[in-house]
């Protein structure tokens, strides 16, 4: 059995034809509609209680990151629970990660095909509610500094009517001055600056390469620091990702860890795969190839 989690108010040509569709894909599968942020964790949970085979996360990110957290709630579930994707979202680096196809059709034959592969689930614990110690699992992408602060400041009514322009908008506000500082120490390194990215495969927001050196299976997480926040950093660092060039230099540090933790002097918000889910002071490990997940 095989259960979709899918939102049914999600905008966009893909999510209208993905509803179209939905009655077409036969017996063995389950639709699960969720009711609003956060739902689908606990549907995933439900789901994976029940002992289905295969989840499906249709959506962006978010929904990603929500279902491997509805799986990771409930003991065992990781072995006896497959996650698939079916990218509708603003962005879904998994999906661009597993090299799933960006059309419904052909990201439904992957899911219907079963191909599997073990890949690296990281982890993080930081300053939850109240104050409140909270741990999460995420998908691929972690982050403070600049990142954090641009996605806390997002319009989130711009995001539903422009996508990914709406990051831009909020990054660039999240330029204007103070750049708090925040610092990343490891077993055998340590660095500090204005922008700290933390990946488990190669992308970032898409298919820009951050992350050189990461293997979605390697049992390590790939680090990216910038040291100095100007607007001639920043294009030069986009232009090398988008290049795939991307390396150590006098205002980029590159590495590579399997645990570390992350610190700031003043208050500095923290991300899970694009959403903000706390603050720091945060510890990220990982468990190596613990998600089992379909692919192509």
């Amino acid at each position: 059995m095989t259960g979709i989690l899918f939102n049914p108010t999600a905008q966009g040509e893909k999510a209208l034809r993905f509803r179209d569709r939905l009655s077409a894909l036969g017996a063995g599968v389950r639709v699960v509609p969720t009711r609003g942020p956060g739902d689908a964790r606990g549907l995933a949970a439900a789901l994976a209680r029940e002992g289905l085979e295969t989840i499906v996360a249709a959506g962006g990110d978010g929904t990603v990151n929500e279902v491997l957290n509805g799986l990771a709630d409930v003991p065992g579930a990781l072995e006896a629970t497959r996650l698939a994707v079916i990218p509708l979202g603003t962005v879904n680096v998994l999906a661009k990660e597993l090299g799933i196809p960006s059309s419904f059709d052909a990201a439904w034959q992957v899911v219907h095909q079963g191909r599997e592969r073990r890949i690296d689930l990281p982890q993080a614990t930081f300053v939850g509610a109240e104050g409140r110690p909270e741990t999460r699992c995420f998908a691929l992408l972690a982050g403070a500094g600049l990142s954090a602060r641009a996605i806390a400041g997002v319009d989130w009514s711009q995001k539903k009517r422009f996508g990914p322009l709406a990051y831009l908008v909020a990054g660039a506000r999240a330029m204007r001055p103070p750049h708090p500082l925040v610092t990343v120490t490891t077993v055998s390194h340590s660095a500090m600056g204005p922008v700290v990215e933390i990946g488990s495969g190669h992308y970032f927001g898409g298919r820009l390469e951050l992350f050189p050196a990461s293997r979605l299976d390697d049992g390590r997480l790939g680090i990216t620091v910038i040291t100095r926040l100007d607007w001639a950093t920043l294009i030069g660092t986009w232009i090398r990702m988008t290049l795939r060039r991307i390396r150590t230099s006098s205002v980029r540090q590159v590495f590579q860890a399997d645990q570390l933790h992350l610190a700031c002097a003043g208050p500095m918000g923290l991300h899970l795969d694009g959403d903000l889910v706390g603050a720091l002071p945060a510890s990220i490990t990982v468990r190596p190839r613990a998600l089992r997940v379909v692919v192509p």
